[in-house]
């Protein structure tokens, strides 16, 4: 058995919470190799140790009321001996337990008659919590294992001698290492059960390791035991690339050193203790970090080398700083400042945390705790007295309310842009950097942010480097015709287009008019035709937003499927929150001008981008096009055409044997008009996607600028929908003349959109040479010329389908690709 390789195990206090969570630890512990040895270090059950120096602290105070305090100790200890151990066992354990209790008895009243208790006393009452708990782990195992293996139990007060330093405990390691050889239950044990935390010193007397101490424990036993691994095992599944309750997209990190891991660990990842690397790099221990509670995932590795090829593997943060800033010309070239800076604060014992000075050395600022802000600057205001008298200091002065926010890796190292890549997702999430550090390792990049910012930075660099740049919070407002489809086209592509491109569409939000349909990872796109009916709950359009709007993803995106002139409204705000949007709705683009150039400017201020190539033609590549074209330096003489598939669709089948009353009736019918034919027949459609032509080329054009000539009589305008289908009819002679008239000439009729390169437009319903382009034409397409210096002799023509859900949706989804082509790098 001696020749056996030992592994470390250690429970913390979340692990043996209850009789269920120790039960499940000896599971675990059973189920390991036995071509090995396993010392099992503990923490006390999950409150014990706070309970106990609870008591301490009351007996210190003059309480001597702590018998109720011990009772409910005595009750949940004898809860978990019960449900765990059979009678004999648990009658040895529960008298050892009643022991220690008679003992912390005397020590509390000791406590009480003094009204003091020295550091030592409370050491002892904290360490029972950890005798407690590896006792009652060693009698289950015992019950449990097979009759081939022993279980033994180590009190660590007799084996792990430290001393104390200003920078904490320190092991001596020769006589630990020679307690050790001479404990018979080391030699004699295939399972060792030892209690973490506590520890003796020099002198034999009891003390401990410090609070989180048992991770301490765990590596101080690695190293005694010259142990191949030390596993820690906790309630999460690793080391996180940040906080989970502050990132909810945050990973674990499947590998890192053991100088990310304490540099992580110094900025608050609280699942390392920065002291259990110690002993790890000192022995070149490899050190796992699982989880109790779901054992089959495989945690994270500390090792001396995890190279993965990412920049970066975690970001983490520190909260409740403060910045002094000392500025003063009188600094400059002055040998020796920051040493008496740096000396005086030492003297204070104020912890400094970071500190960042500019190469002009006029001014020097440092980060301390908040608590000392004010300590700290009356300290260097009295260091430098006679500078601040005498002028060549000019202030002294502490920012409250701070954090400190740090990306840690040692990829970093020789990688340009990392610095520039962090500060710039900062920049266009709207976070102000108020300092910044980097060692010259490349190890650590830190920078200071207003407290309140603090988890809007971390989770906007979470998600420039955790997640791929293309992933998107989407929001769908208007789940109608051409909404359903493109929520139907994204399901069937979604897995595709992460699987092969790395591109994470997360549709999050669906609202109509009056229902919002929200989830905090993504709505079931297989089941949302079912799901928003019976979900889905009243709308609020700015919680809607928000929700879309998630600061723990890359990019926001609404893709607005309506031709709601209110939603339109509101895209200069959604833009320059930086928001970005995807739309067919022409109300936007084709309205007030006024609203048209504050878009541009909000998605100026906002980096966020706008794309509407189904404003005009569905998915035909019209608006890229003209601004292609103008972009590269053509010069467009004209734009005509025929832009509504719905009218297209009417005069190519309009041929005087059927009443044109009748044609409209029978295509609204058959699904080619609107639901009210008039906003076909109206010509303002066709209005809309020419103003929205113009604009494109740089004409200021509205609405009201271009002559629109309506087939809706004007008798017909204001009534109801039915009583204008009913009553079209009466204008049925006036177009059969026109036709009548145009065939005489030989020509046809088509409504035409007409844009010269002076900017001024017209629609109107047109007679055109049977050979004309625009004569010919399948049923519903559009069918756009554009002409120009490059285009002059042979115009570039755009023809094809220019209506339906179908092809519409196809083209919001072709912008939404486009989006995520121009979105390189984070936001």
């Amino acid at each position: 058995m001696s020749e056996l390789p030992w592994q470390v195990h250690k429970f913390g206090g979340s692990s043996l919470a209850d009789a269920q969570c120790f039960s499940r630890v000896a599971d675990l512990m059973l189920s390991q190799p036995s071509n090995q040895r396993y010392a099992i270090v503990v923490s006390a059950m999950g409150g014990m140790t706070d309970a106990l120096l609870g008591l301490s602290a009351s007996a210190a105070a003059g309480d001597a009321d702590f018998a109720p305090g011990l009772l409910a100790l005595e009750k949940r200890y004898e809860a978990a001996a019960g449900a765990l151990l059979d009678p004999p066992a648990r009658g040895q354990l529960l008298d050892a337990w009643y022991r220690d209790r008679n003992d912390i008895l005397d020590l509390l009243q000791a406590v009480v008659l003094i009204r003091s208790a020295p550091q030592r006393t409370h050491d002892v009452i904290a360490g029972y919590g950890e005798i407690w708990s590896s006792r009652l782990l060693a009698a289950l195992l015992r019950q449990r294992i097979d009759a081939k293996r022993t279980v033994g139990w180590l009190d660590a007060r007799d084996v792990v001698c430290v001393s104390s330093t200003r920078l904490g405990v320190s092991v001596i390691w020769p006589v630990s290492q020679q307690r050790l050889a001479n404990t018979d239950a080391v030699q004699q044990s295939q399972v060792l059960v030892v209690t973490g935390f506590i520890a003796s010193d020099e002198s034999g007397l009891q003390t401990t390791l410090g609070r989180n101490g048992s991770d301490h424990s765990a590596a101080i036993f690695g190293a005694l035991l010259n142990a191949n691994a030390v596993t820690i095992w906790t309630d999460v599944p690793g080391v996180m690339s940040g906080d989970p309750r502050r990132i909810p997209d945050a990973k674990v990190i499947s590998a890192l050193s053991y100088n990310e891991a304490m540099e992580l660990a110094y900025f608050g990842a609280k699942v390392i203790h920065p002291q259990t690397m110690g002993p790890a790099i000192a022995h070149d221990i490899p050190l796992y970090i699982r989880s109790t509670f779901a054992p089959e995932l495989p945690g994270s590795r500390v090792s001396r080398d995890s190279t993965s090829g990412e920049p970066i593997k975690g970001i983490t943060s520190i909260d409740g700083l403060a910045v002094i800033n000392v500025e003063g010309s009188g600094m400059i070239g002055v040998p020796g400042t920051a040493h008496r800076l740096f000396r005086a604060l030492r003297a204070a014992d104020i912890s400094v945390i970071l500190i960042s000075q500019a190469s002009s050395e006029h001014s020097i600022c440092f980060v301390v705790g908040e608590e000392n802000a004010d300590d700290a600057c009356a300290v260097v205001r009295d260091a430098f007295a006679k500078e601040i008298e005498g002028g060549q200091i000019q202030s002294v002065v502490a920012s409250a309310s701070c954090s400190v926010i740090a990306i840690v890796g040692d990829d970093m190292s020789g990688r340009p842009g990392v610095a520039g890549r962090f500060l710039n997702t900062l920049g266009q999430a709207g976070i102000n950097v108020i300092a910044i550090a980097q060692g010259s390792s490349e190890r650590n990049i830190s920078v200071v942010v207003p407290r309140a910012d603090a988890t809007r930075a971390i989770r906007a660099v979470h998600a420039g480097f955790y997640l791929s740049a293309k992933t998107m919070s989407i929001g769908v407002i208007g789940p109608g015709t051409v909404g359903g489809a493109l929520l139907d086209q994204l399901n069937s592509q979604a897995e595709r287009l992460l699987q092969d491109f790395n591109l994470d569409l997360r549709v999050r939000g669906i609202a109509s008019s009056r229902r919002m349909l929200l989830d905090d990872k993504q709505v079931d796109l297989a089941e949302w035709r079912d799901t928003y009916p019976n979900q889905a709950g009243e709308l609020s359009l700015e919680t809607f937003v928000d929700h879309i709007d998630a600061d723990h993803l890359p990019h926001a995106v609404l893709i607005d499927c309506t031709a709601d002139d209110a939603i339109a409204e509101m895209y200069p705000q959604w833009l320059a929150r930086g928001i970005h949007i995807i739309t067919p709705n022409k109300k936007a683009f084709s309205g007030p001008m006024l609203r048209y150039e504050a878009m541009q400017a909000a998605a100026r201020a906002g980096s966020s981008r706008y794309f509407y190539e189904t404003t005009v033609g569905a998915a035909l590549p019209i608006v890229q096009t003209l601004r292609d074209l103008r972009e590269t330096g053509d010069t467009v003489r004209s734009v005509d055409g025929i832009f509504s598939g719905t009218l297209a669709y009417l005069f190519n089948t309009y041929d005087g044997t059927t009443a044109f009353s009748r044609i409209v009736r029978e295509a609204r019918d058959a699904g080619y008009t609107e639901p009210d034919p008039r906003d076909d027949l109206s010509g303002m459609d066709v209005a809309r996607k020419l103003t929205i032509a113009a604009r494109e080329l740089g004409f200021s054009l509205s609405l009201d600028d271009l002559p629109v000539e309506s087939l809706v009589p004007v008798s017909l305008r204001d009534v109801s929908v039915d009583e204008f289908l009913a009553k079209l009819d009466s204008s049925d002679a006036q177009m059969q003349e026109r036709l009548r008239q145009a065939r005489e000439r030989g020509c046809v009729l088509r409504y035409i959109g007409k844009l010269d390169s002076q900017g001024k437009a017209s629609v109107a319903l047109m007679e055109l040479p049977t050979d004309d382009a625009f004569a010919n034409i399948a049923l519903t397409d559009n069918v756009v010329r554009i002409s120009s210096d490059r285009y002059a002799n042979n115009p570039l023509v755009i023809q094809g389908p220019g209506a339906g859900p179908e092809v519409t949706a196809a083209g919001v989804f072709a912008d939404l690709l486009r989006l995520a082509a121009q979105l390189g790098n984070p936001r």
